[in-house]
């Protein structure tokens, strides 16, 4: 790939979406220093599904052997009926369907994995942005600690809570629709050899879900993530961390299947979180300044496409400052929103409404065929016609 002028980015962010556009920047001559606020990356106890989409972008990368090293590879999306277990909808998930694999994770390994084709010394820990300063075609960044530094472009990938966002765009509030989520991960030999199946498995109730899949290819890990009513507007702030009452997460889930509730019976803790919602932003870039991911747009986890999207947007923004030779970084960044946000803006509507896949009509092949490195450009990228 041809050498983009060597233009100086600096990415806000070392998520899975900022060291995703690290990566893709690299492959097209940029020199990126990446940001972090976080002073050392710690083992969240998270899965995370990357679909045959964002294995595409992945491929390109370079990790996708790696990945498939460790991960499960599921053989299906299977939806089941929470309390009968009857199912509703099977689709499977051969590569050979999108042409590419669909593998469920640690959250930790595929971050591993993104940082392992990055060198370590452009990756700057304990840099909170406090400010950005336009003059002259540069862009200057502050930072608590007190350093300035300077780049000819700066990429938003701090996620939901974005200082990049409230900067350019101004602050938004986010949106509490009285939904909670528990979510584990522990061993699986907690199950005593009882075996969850090949498939991921969504179990859907009335009011409630809970998404159940290894991580791992031996299948020595088990994860699960839920949706849940909480009448008592309990939110945090969008923290990853924040502990749960297992017993109260078997409670809610009392009713529902054998299956689920040996899953929830194994599990010795969990970890609990308020599901806030954002509308999509009027716009994505001011100036040399553009956010990616769950910046720009960030949704609700029930269609497994968060980080998904924010890789596909690494793709896609590092092709559109290609095209221009980094001659025209504001016309790269506009293209670039142009392509990506009918796309995102449909899957945060389909997602909030948690009906993805629920039966047995709905169309994948716009989601999951979608490549970001061939896609065309000058067209929106594929979405659905309606939400």
């Amino acid at each position: 790939m041809a050498d983009t002028k060597k233009l100086s980015i600096a990415v806000v962010g070392a998520g899975m979406g900022g060291l995703a556009v690290a990566a893709t920047l690299r492959r097209v001559g940029c020199d990126v220093q990446v940001y972090e606020q976080a002073s050392r990356f710690g083992r969240i106890g998270a899965g995370i599904q990357m679909m045959p989409n964002s294995m595409k972008v992945l491929r390109g990368i370079g990790i996708e052997e790696r990945l498939r090293q460790i991960s499960f590879a599921p053989t299906s999306h299977l939806n089941r009926v929470g309390d009968t277990g009857e199912v509703t909808r099977e689709l499977p998930m051969p590569e050979s369907l999108y042409g590419a694999p669909y593998l469920c994770m640690h959250r930790a390994d595929l971050h591993g994995a993104l940082a392992s084709v990055l060198p370590a010394s452009i990756i700057h820990l304990g840099k909170k942005l406090i400010g950005l300063d336009q003059i002259g075609g540069r862009v200057t960044l502050a930072f608590a600690d007190g350093a300035r530094v300077t780049a000819d472009a700066v990429i938003g990938a701090d996620g939901v809570h974005s200082a990049v966002r409230d900067i350019i765009v101004g602050p938004d509030a986010p949106i509490h629709r009285g939904r909670i989520a528990y979510r584990a991960v522990f061993p699986a030999s907690l199950m005593n050899g009882k075996d969850i199946g090949r498939s991921r498995t969504k179990w859907w109730g009335t009011d409630r879900h809970i998404v159940i899949y290894y991580t791992r290819k031996d299948r020595s890990e088990i994860y699960f993530v839920t949706s849940v009513p909480e009448p008592a507007e309990w939110v945090t702030a969008e923290s990853w961390s924040a502990k749960g009452d297992v017993k109260e997460l078997r409670a809610a889930y009392d009713g529902f299947h054998a299956d689920v509730r040996a899953v929830l019976d194994a599990c010795p803790d969990c970890h609990k979180w308020a599901i806030l919602e954002r509308e999509p932003l009027p716009r994505w870039s001011d100036g040399r300044v553009v956010l990616l991911g769950d910046a720009c747009h960030p949704m609700t986890p029930y269609m497994a496409q968060g980080a998904a999207t924010s890789i596909e947007d690494a793709a896609v923004l590092a092709r559109c400052l290609e095209a221009t030779g980094g001659d025209d970084i504001e016309s790269a960044f506009r293209r670039y929103e142009a392509h990506r946000k009918p796309r995102t803006s449909v899957v945060q509507a389909i997602s909030s409404a948690n009906t993805w896949m629920k039966e047995g009509n709905t169309d994948t092949s716009w989601l999951y065929g979608y490549d970001a490195w061939t896609a065309r450009l000058d067209q929106p990228a594929a979405h659905a016609i309606a939400a």
